[in-house]
């Protein structure tokens, strides 16, 4: 199956109105016509953790959130795409539970990664550890098995909590291969058209490396299972947060990537009056990704953007966004901090509160994404211009919940009378509409406080305009009578 070059949303299964039924009406009544590329649902599964991205199965829908008729009803309208975070699985799932309980007695045990399949003796060595790209102090944590009292160590890359939530899964193991062989069956049955890797980069272990991006065995594996979906209808979209080149390493062998550059290049442009940057940026990025915003993470920064800027405009440009309400989220590994200091990972906010929720930035800052070529995806609370939500922060100290509100059916139909969203919505439907972002994609020569991109496929073209100065956005297109026509967005 293809991807459809039209504009997806992105929503948590509980945000826009509290649950799958609810999205569903919501997105019937209100964006039929809207997202025509399909809706990405974050993890709607059993969880133990981290919002949805410590799962317990796929297999089942968590039941406040609905069951999976609902996802096949959202499926019936639109394409819809789920994760698989396909390096962990939680520790309350029934199979850690069982290996917890009965240790490597349990038919589970070969799915996960216990220290005598990367060290000899099962000890871990501290100068192998110093190799790699920690996401916690140590990768992995120790459990005690409850039918025989002896302890385990078991690799563990995230989780805030010791011993952690998330437990890794041994992907070289036959049994790790069929159970993602079962879930992706279950995905098919259940009218899912594409599934994001998240975390894919820290699949591999292996001593001597990183364990981040680990070459040639990540291509091994990505190929397995890009074979696996594909077999099924299901395409694929591996999440790699990381330096842009290994990005490009994947599209450069025909995968779909993620543009996590893009949203900093926007918010530079329009924060800073100059579009140098992201000019240059569009004349040689690879045309196969999804592009984004905002996200229920933040916008990145490092590493992904290592070598792209210069650390002390980026601290700048950061001080700007904190001014504006944002907060951070900082590098832990030494490696990917810069020398003088920074070490800025993502800048947590909604995209609206750090343009100053000036409805002329925000509307321009989209007319770039949307004219840059990928697959568009919209967060919900960007859909809604929904504002840095400073109370969920406080009340939950987790910074992300800045950009994580859940909005009732209320606020979503008060969010839809405003002018900016409605302009929004506008944009959504020409770019899902007009036949020439099919075709060839230009970057025009501006001067660096404007910005000039354009789209032509036959006798049809439409050029974006955006003056930095004035925070003004017009597109000229020509309409089906073959008249140019100018749309001020």
């Amino acid at each position: 199956m293809a991807v459809k070059n039209q504009v997806q949303l992105i929503t948590y299964p509980d945000s826009m109105g509290g649950d799958l039924k609810t999205l569903k009406h919501v997105l019937l009544k209100h964006f039929l016509d809207v997202f025509k590329g399909g809706i990405h649902i974050l993890p709607p599964f059993p969880s133990s953790g981290d919002r949805g991205f410590a799962p317990l199965t796929y297999l089942e829908i968590e039941p406040a959130f609905g069951t999976w008729e609902d996802v096949q009803e959202i499926g019936d309208n639109f394409d819809v795409l789920v994760d698989l975070m396909v390096n962990h699985i939680s520790r309350q799932s029934m199979y850690f539970q069982d290996f917890l309980e009965k240790g490597r007695e349990s038919e589970y045990a070969d799915l996960f990664i216990t220290l005598d399949k990367i060290w000899e003796n099962g000890e871990p060595v501290q100068s192998d550890i110093d190799q790699m790209f920690l996401r916690r102090s140590l990768p992995y944590s120790t459990f005690t098995i409850g039918e025989t009292g002896t302890e385990e160590k078991v690799w563990t890359t995230f989780g805030k909590t010791n011993p952690s939530e998330q437990i890794d899964l041994d992907v070289r193991s036959s049994k790790v291969r069929q159970l993602f062989t079962d879930f992706f069956m279950n995905f098919k049955n259940n009218n899912v058209k594409i599934v994001r890797l998240d975390a894919v980069g820290y699949v591999i272990k292996k001593l001597g490396t990183s364990c981040f991006f680990v070459e040639p065995e990540i291509y091994q594996f990505l190929n397995w299972i890009m074979e696996l979906a594909h077999s099924m209808g299901i395409e694929l979209l591996p999440e790699v947060h990381s330096h842009y080149e290994i990005q490009y390493k994947l599209a450069d062998r025909g995968f779909w990537i993620y543009d996590f550059i893009l949203p900093y290049r926007v918010l530079e442009t329009l924060i800073n009056k100059n579009s140098e940057g992201l000019v240059d940026y569009l004349k040689n990025r690879p045309h196969k990704q999804f592009t984004m915003l905002d996200c229920h993470d933040g916008i990145p920064v490092k590493p992904d953007l290592d070598g792209l800027i210069d650390t002390m405009e980026a601290k700048q440009l950061v001080d700007v966004c904190k001014e504006r309400g944002a907060n951070l989220s900082l590098i832990l590994s030494d490696e990917h901090k810069d020398p003088n200091g920074f070490d800025v990972h993502q800048i947590r906010c909604s995209y609206y509160s750090v343009l100053n929720c000036d409805d002329d930035a925000y509307l321009a800052a989209r007319a770039i994404q949307f004219f840059t070529p990928g697959v568009p995806q919209v967060y919900y609370v960007g859909l809604l211009a929904g504002e840095n939500d400073l109370d969920r922060v406080k009340e939950t100290g987790e910074g992300r919940e800045i950009n994580r509100h859940n909005f009732t059916l209320e606020e979503i139909e008060q969010s839809l009378q405003k002018p900016v969203v409605q302009r929004l919505l506008r944009l959504i439907r020409f770019r899902n509409e007009y036949d020439a972002f099919n075709g060839e994609f230009r970057v025009l020569d501006s001067p660096k406080d404007e910005v000039r991109l354009s789209w032509q496929t036959g006798e049809k073209f439409c050029t974006l305009f955006v003056d930095l100065k004035l925070n003004m956005t017009a597109i000229d297109y020509v309409d089906e009578k073959g008249t140019v026509m100018e749309y001020f967005v």
